[in-house]
């Protein structure tokens, strides 16, 4: 397939100031994983310049291989037990209002990393009691038994990505499926916690398909909504079919919030936990 040449739009300076600094200091210190260095986050000058991060839980390693993600796959580390208290205490020394927690895929626990996902979320609580949680996770197999235990410790949002369409999604996901996330989506509705989802373009889909998605997530009960440009980590990944226009952006943003999504967060540079703190529902 041919090379398509990133628009100007895309074009972003990082820049640093003494929070970015400081909040780097914190995540190098604390031997912390945040997704917005193993994503490639586009975004990531402008929210560890305002001393937000996106921490990643389980290690650094993903026991997956989809086709748009950066992170790191092969087989991981054991779990580190440390991990949830030092994730806690980094959400206090950042001050954070509202922490966002992700982790990698962990297909080699028997609990694929459930419990663990647990004890982090009640410590980031236990420590940080005034600070709003939003936790974007894995699907977990579809195990509802091991979704409720992270639906128990009560996060403010909590989020699963389907990241595309339909048509799309056994290209780009090596294990997850379309049907199997929007299941996800469904529990986590039904439980009363807020749903939240995202999804890339750029992969080829036609707005028809990114509509049927949103039509999908809304009868699932999904109550945000963010949508992103897919830029490719490097050569070895699936490649960028187009590069979607702003306006396109804000028409997808308009027919969300029509449908009937409480928020819908899309631009390019959107990613699953850009301007999360705003997706606090009242």
């Amino acid at each position: 397939m041919e090379h398509v040449k990133k628009p100007e739009w895309l074009k972003i300076n990082i820049g640093t100031n003494p929070r970015y600094t400081e909040t780097k200091r914190i995540v190098d210190t604390h031997k912390l994983h945040t997704i917005c260095s193993s994503g490639r986050c586009p975004n990531l000058g402008e929210c560890w310049g305002k001393g937000t991060a996106t921490f990643m839980i389980g290690g650094a390693v993903c026991t997956r291989a989809c086709k748009f993600c950066n992170t790191q796959t092969g087989k991981p580390l054991p779990l580190d037990p440390e991990e949830p208290r030092r994730v806690a205490e980094s959400v206090r020394l950042m001050k954070l209002s509202h922490a966002v927690i992700t982790s990698v895929d962990r297909d080699d626990l028997p609990d694929l990393g459930a419990a663990h996902w647990a004890a982090t979320l009640s410590a980031i609580r236990e420590m940080n009691p005034d600070t709003t949680v939003e936790a974007l996770i894995p699907d977990f197999q579809g195990r509802e038994e091991l979704i409720a235990q992270v639906i128990r410790t009560h996060p403010d949002i909590l989020s699963h990505n389907m990241e595309t369409v339909r048509r799309i999604t056994p290209l780009v996901r090596s294990v997850a499926r379309y049907e199997s996330s929007l299941k996800v989506i469904r529990q986590i509705a039904e439980s009363g916690i807020t749903a939240k989802s995202g999804i890339m373009v750029g992969l080829g889909e036609t707005p028809g398909e990114v509509e049927e998605t949103m039509d999908d997530l809304l009868a699932c009960g999904c109550r945000i909504l963010t949508i992103g440009q897919y830029l490719q980590p490097s050569r070895r990944h699936y490649p960028v079919h187009e590069y979607v226009t702003p306006e396109q952006f804000r028409l997808y943003k308009e027919t969300g919030e029509r449908k009937g999504f409480a928020k819908v967060e899309s631009g390019p540079l959107v990613r699953s936990s850009y301007h999360a703190e705003k997706h606090l529902l009242k």
